[in-house]
């Protein structure tokens, strides 16, 4: 009511103004006249008025990727991997509700098909509630992607080399990771910044003969809170081009208390990443020490050591094409003397046609323990965000 009362008035005063700069000798408008000025100059505030789409206190983004895998298994009777997959369709939900609260979240499905007996997943990897405390800290609750490692925060397909995530991140970090808790971030001098979060826990079911790191994911899906995890991460970024970084997490109980004791875990991780011009640089270790009740509640051996290593060269010779090579190292029973120890090579090319939308090929090559399954081939790959 109030709009609609004060909008008229305004308009009337712009008629008026138009009227006298017309001048005292000019005649005096007709009622019929006045109320086509007045419509004229409604019409003028309205467009003044209306806020363009573009800032629109809600944005919506996204990312996808298709996968074709042409992949021989060296295994004695092991199957190869042929196949198409649309690994995964990502969309980004957020909103602005003011200059120091926003919202922010990331739905995905995966592998195209889901439901009962599918072989896809729909999944919320984020949705959480960031409050700037200050110009240099902010906090966030709710459901957020670990500060650790390389992909884990960023992945989008036009952002790294090779159709799939590097096997070291997959296996040991585990990528893509997300737990639910309260996290505060800031930047602790020039060049440092700083995360220190409180959060759900990994649950490894040993009692099932579980004892892999990824088998630990509980994804914030009626997780058990028995027991909770706590991370902290530096970085530095000080150099252009440059960022090192360190995460440290302390896990108090991977069984989340279905064990007669607990079997608390540790994960340090560390790498570089430096690009000079055309030329980039990646490396990374993340190892995790875990209690060695682990090998007797699971029964596997050597899986109090679960640890990995990479290094990965590029050159983007072109400006919309790029060279990699990467040498991947991981071995999830790494405690124990037999030979466990999984290395993959993997060589390729990533062209964009814009600098959001990437077509990818590579070719692995993997050395794995004896009876275990052994995939050489190519991937192709095209990839997009928005």
């Amino acid at each position: 009511m109030g709009k609609q009362f004060f909008l008229p008035i305004k308009a009337v005063g712009f008629a008026a103004l138009s009227v006298c700069a017309s001048g005292v000798s000019a005649s005096t408008p007709t009622v019929d006249e006045m109320w086509e000025i007045i419509q004229q100059q409604q019409e003028t505030i309205d467009s003044m008025s209306a806020a363009p789409a573009s800032s629109s206190a809600t944005h919506l983004g996204g990312y996808g990727e298709l996968h074709l895998n042409h992949l021989s298994n060296d295994k004695a009777g092991g199957s190869d991997k042929d196949e198409a997959d649309l690994h995964r369709l990502v969309l980004f939900i957020g909103h602005q509700f003011s200059d120091s609260v926003r919202f922010y979240s990331e739905i995905e499905w995966e592998h195209s098909i889901a439901g009962e007996g599918k072989v896809g997943e729909t999944e919320i990897e984020q949705a959480y509630i960031e409050f700037d405390v200050s110009p240099e800290y902010s906090v966030k609750a709710g459901v957020f992607l670990m500060p650790v490692g390389l992909i884990n925060e960023t992945h989008e397909p036009d952002t790294f080399y090779g159709v799939e995530r590097n096997s070291v991140e997959k296996n040991v970090v585990p990528a893509t990771w997300w737990e639910g808790g309260v996290a505060v971030n800031g930047e602790i001098a020039p060049g440092f910044s700083a995360d220190l979060a409180v959060h759900t826990g990994l649950f490894i079911d040993v009692g099932t003969g579980d004892y892999k790191i990824r088998d630990g994911r509980q994804k914030v899906g009626k997780a058990k809170a028995d027991a909770y995890a706590y991370t902290g991460r530096l970085v530095y970024r000080g150099i252009p081009g440059l960022e090192l970084g360190g995460t440290l997490q302390l896990q108090s109980d991977l069984a989340q208390d279905t064990y007669s004791g607990t079997i608390p875990a540790m994960l340090i991780e560390l790498h570089a990443n430096y690009q000079k011009g055309p030329l980039g640089m990646k490396a990374l270790y993340a190892g995790w020490d875990i209690d060695e009740a682990i090998e007797s509640a699971s029964g596997s051996a050597g899986s109090s050591e679960q640890a990995g290593y990479l290094l990965e060269g590029s050159w983007k010779f072109m400006s919309e094409i790029g060279a990699f090579v990467r040498y991947s190292v991981w071995d999830n029973q790494a405690a124990s003397s037999n030979d466990s120890e999984y290395q993959q090579t993997d060589i390729g090319l990533n062209y964009w046609p814009h600098q959001n939308v990437v077509v990818k090929v590579d070719y692995q090559t993997q050395d794995v323990p004896a009876g275990k399954d052994e995939y050489n081939g190519f991937n192709l790959g095209v990839g997009w965000s928005f």
